[in-house]
């Protein structure tokens, strides 16, 4: 295995982790009694957060809806794509 591959591996591994985190706050907007500080739901929000202060101040919810986890799935999974996909930059250069 070349260190392109072990980069390759690594970056989709974790791509594909934030695409799982922020798809399960997703679902947890949905459940707004649910308090994101406490375990285990603070392993869902403690990587997910940063990304979503920083796009909430960009796009503000939309009639008390917040889109910012499914802005963060479809930018993850285009990066991924992009990059690990089977055209991708990484594959490419491999």
């Amino acid at each position: 295995m070349t260190g392109i591959d072990i980069v390759s591996l690594g970056l989709g591994l974790l791509l594909a982790v934030m695409i799982f985190l922020f798809i399960i706050r997703i679902v947890l907007t949905w459940y707004p009694q649910i308090n994101l500080n406490s375990f285990p739901w603070n392993l869902i929000a403690w990587p997910t957060e940063p990304f979503l202060v920083v796009t909430r101040k960009i796009v503000p919810p939309l009639g008390g809806v917040d889109i910012s986890p499914i802005i963060w799935v479809g930018i993850c999974s285009l990066l991924r794509e992009i990059l690990v996909g089977q055209q991708g930059l990484l594959r490419m250069m491999g």
